[in-house]
């Protein structure tokens, strides 16, 4: 295949910039190529299957059919026009009745395919590599290339929302990029997050480059690409906050039971601990105050009260 080398580094720039595994990235081309034999070489619906080697650049073609039993395709027919007929004098076929279409693009009756390979069965696939045009060979690149870049979007799109997925509930570290009217946009790291307005902290002012510890709060998927919705006035952004700074939250020995949050101005944190060795507000505000004044300066100042839980 022309422009090999070319290639093959394209997707190991990828892999590493985007985060993107790589067996994932030669299943896309190898899809990306199949389609572009089925559309120019192969016939419609035709099962090919493809497999592209990333060390030389070339790629092999297979057409692959199901084994099934011999049928008597004009006797078929003749039952198929019987149906037919049944069907359009109102009656009803029950489902055992029906006939199964044989279809040559996908499937190969058994007799015939004993004759390509021995001790094959019903229920097999036949796999029979094809020769490659030379024409394909000067347009694969090319035709890979674009739905490669195509497809691979949409790998990464299919990789950042299964990553933040599985990270709504939790807080991630971004920096503020630019506001776009009353949104905040965050760089997450592979993505950028939005803190609608309501998600947002009254006094705090979200300067582009600033740093800031942010909740994922959902995760969708939009036409797009991953809409990921941050927080920063949600009452678990300060639960998450106290099981970082706080090892015993941490640890699951003490115990948020209740939170009320006036975000930026005053939060209450009821907490408790089955160990009677354990003080639970002692250990949220640290020797001297230094955890809590720690979640405060997290907070910009925000005050918070930390009690005992009294059910």
């Amino acid at each position: 295949m022309a422009e090999k080398n070319e290639i093959k580094q394209a997707i190991e720039q990828i892999c590493e910039e985007k985060n993107i595994k790589y067996d994932l990235v030669i299943e896309t081309i190898e899809a990306a190529l199949a389609a572009a034999y089925r559309k120019d070489f192969g016939e419609k619906n035709q099962n090919i299957k493809t497999e592209f080697d990333a060390e030389t650049g070339n790629a092999k073609v297979y057409d692959v059919k199901t084994i099934v039993e011999d049928m008597d395709l004009e006797e078929q027919e003749k039952m198929w026009e019987e149906i037919r007929e049944r069907k359009e004098g109102g009656e009803e076929i029950a489902e055992e009745d029906e006939l199964k279409h044989f279809n040559p693009k996908t499937e190969i009756m058994i007799s015939e395919a004993k004759e390509i390979k021995k001790g094959i069965k019903i229920g097999d696939e036949l796999i029979q590599e094809l020769e490659i045009p030379e024409a394909f060979g000067r347009m694969a690149a090319q035709t890979a290339k674009q739905v490669i870049i195509q497809r691979l979007r949409e790998v990464e799109r299919e990789t950042i929302y299964t990553d933040f997925k599985d990270k709504e509930g939790q807080l991630v570290t971004g920096t503020v990029q630019r506001r776009e009217g009353r949104l905040v946009m965050v760089d997450i790291g592979n993505a950028i997050g939005i803190i609608p307005m309501d998600e947002q902290v009254m006094n705090e002012k979200y300067n582009t480059g600033q740093r800031l510890r942010v909740l994922v709060l959902s995760v969708e998927m939009a036409n797009k690409g991953p809409q990921i919705i941050l927080s920063r006035s949600h009452p678990d952004v300060l639960k998450e906050i106290f099981s970082m700074e706080v090892p015993e939250i941490g640890a699951g020995t003490v115990e948020i039971k209740a939170i009320a949050r006036e975000a930026g101005a005053r939060s209450k944190v009821a907490v408790w601990t089955e160990d009677d060795n354990i003080d639970p507000v002692g250990s949220c505000v640290g020797q001297r105050g230094t955890r809590v004044q720690t979640i405060i300066n997290e907070l910009n100042g925000e005050k918070i009260d930390i009690i005992e839980w009294d059910e």
